[in-house]
């Protein structure tokens, strides 16, 4: 019900259809961009397909890395709503310039434009994290960021399928895809004036445009906060494994299940919906805190079940296709949905938290910035996941043997998160002693 309250609201609300419209048009215009590579413009350029689809990935994560330190000071030193629709304005301008590119199937074009994307989603992202705690009071931080993690994972569940769909329509050409992401550009930028004023964070400021310098320095400003850090560090993993399990979901599909292209949208659909429920779930349990004990709990959550990937090994499928019609009469293939499935609701119950802490405790002056600072970390372990996994292929280890390598890791992750914010290990310990003793309370009462 709380969640509830705070879509209607219009201190919570209009933000979330924003950044909801946004993130589904940014994987629509991603998912029919990857679609174009493969299908018409690789054979055209000359590159090989999935050359192309790792070259836009990198493309999209680059200005993470160049601009998040503007972006950060920016979002603090200015009032929020009115750059949060400026902000989308551009959008509706970057869309229009990527349907010029898809007239044209011009491959640097349309490379270029998902460079101003990632731009884009670059300014947005303080923008929208650092506005949460000047709307909301702490009681309601953990419901908010719920609900954008639910909010940003479906749409790019549904933004990913619908770009997919928009781009194999045959007869139409570029047309439909086009529409759409002009469309929802222009809804973005017109929902965007229902954004409540937000003060400036620290108007008085001087904007560092030495891009290099003031990267550095918003690292090494997050980074003199011990328990800042701890949390930066915490999420950037979540980033990692994130990453490193959408990755591996085409081939594991593929090649293990022995799935067509239905079943592996079927895999990251288990996954995406699992991160929705888990972050409906970890607001319930947390009653209104800012609940990090629930953090090594979700942990320990994501292990148990990316183990259970490994032990289950080389599905015993057989060598035939299969399609969303057969899929689910083979119980390693479903054993495998269930396992991703709750890996999203123990992952999102890991995540949640963390963001709705990074926002209360960071300094409010100073609240976009270490945002930032934080999206250029999780852009950094984003690659660190590229290059672990490429790695890791060199070396011809399996999928399976790989989901069990990333369990490991994040059990010894977390207890390096623990060791620098013992708070972790604390309010872990609170939260089963508690539910221990609700249950012996419960049974007495029914002896």
């Amino acid at each position: 019900m709380n969640q509830i309250r705070l879509l209607r609201s219009r201190r919570f609300g209009p933000l979330f259809v924003v950044q909801f419209l946004g993130a589904f048009n940014d994987n629509v215009f991603r998912f029919a961009l990857i679609i174009f590579l493969t299908f018409r413009l690789a054979e055209k350029t000359g590159v090989e397909a999935r050359t192309l689809v790792v070259m836009s990935g990198g493309i999209f994560i680059l200005p993470y890395f160049l601009f998040s330190s503007l972006a950060g000071q920016i979002a603090d030193k200015f009032e929020k709503s009115r750059i949060i629709r400026r902000v989308k304005f551009v959008e509706i301008i970057v869309m229009s310039l990527a349907a010029i590119g898809f007239w044209l199937e011009s491959t640097q074009f349309l490379f270029f434009v998902l460079f101003l994307m990632g731009t884009q989603s670059t300014f947005f992202g303080p923008l929208k994290y650092g506005i949460l705690p000047q709307h909301l009071v702490e009681t309601e931080l953990t419901g908010g960021n719920a609900l954008i993690q639910l909010g940003t994972y479906s749409a790019i569940l549904l933004g990913a399928i619908a770009g997919g769909m928009l781009a194999a329509i045959e007869g139409l050409g570029p047309a439909p895809v086009i529409s759409c992401v002009v469309v929802l550009a222009l809804a973005g930028w017109i929902c965007a004036f229902a954004i409540p004023f937000a003060k400036p964070a620290d108007s008085t400021i001087v904007i560092d445009w030495n891009l290099p310098r003031s990267t550095l320095g918003g690292l090494r400003y997050a980074a003199r906060n011990r328990e800042i850090l701890a949390l930066i560090l915490t999420i950037s993993w979540f980033w990692f494994l994130g990453a490193t399990f959408l990755s591996m979901m085409p081939t594991y599909g593929k090649d293990l299940l022995h799935g067509n292209e239905q079943v592996v949208t079927l895999l990251n659909a288990a996954f995406t919906l699992g991160i929705g429920s888990g972050a409906i779930l970890c607001a319930r349990l947390s009653r209104g805190r800012i609940e990090l004990g629930l953090v090594p709990i979700g942990c320990v959550g994501i292990s148990i079940f990316a183990l259970d990937l490994l032990l289950s090994g080389q599905p015993d499928t057989t060598m035939e296709i299969l399609t969303l019609k057969t899929v689910m009469a083979h119980p390693p293939a479903v054993r495998a949905f269930v396992d991703l499935a709750l890996i999203g609701v123990f992952g999102a119950v890991f995540i949640v938290p963390l963001y709705a802490a990074l926002q209360a405790r960071a300094e409010q002056a100073h609240c976009a910035r270490v945002i930032a600072a934080l999206n250029v970390t999780n852009a950094l372990f984003m690659v660190f996941s590229a290059l672990f996994t490429v790695t890791l292929y060199h070396f011809h280890m399996t999928i399976p043997s790989i989901f069990g390598t990333v369990a490991v890791l994040n059990l010894v992750a977390m207890a390096g998160a623990m060791v620098m914010l013992p708070e972790f290990a604390m309010r872990a310990r609170v939260l089963v002693l508690r539910r221990s003793s609700s249950e012996m309370a419960s049974r007495h009462r029914n002896d």
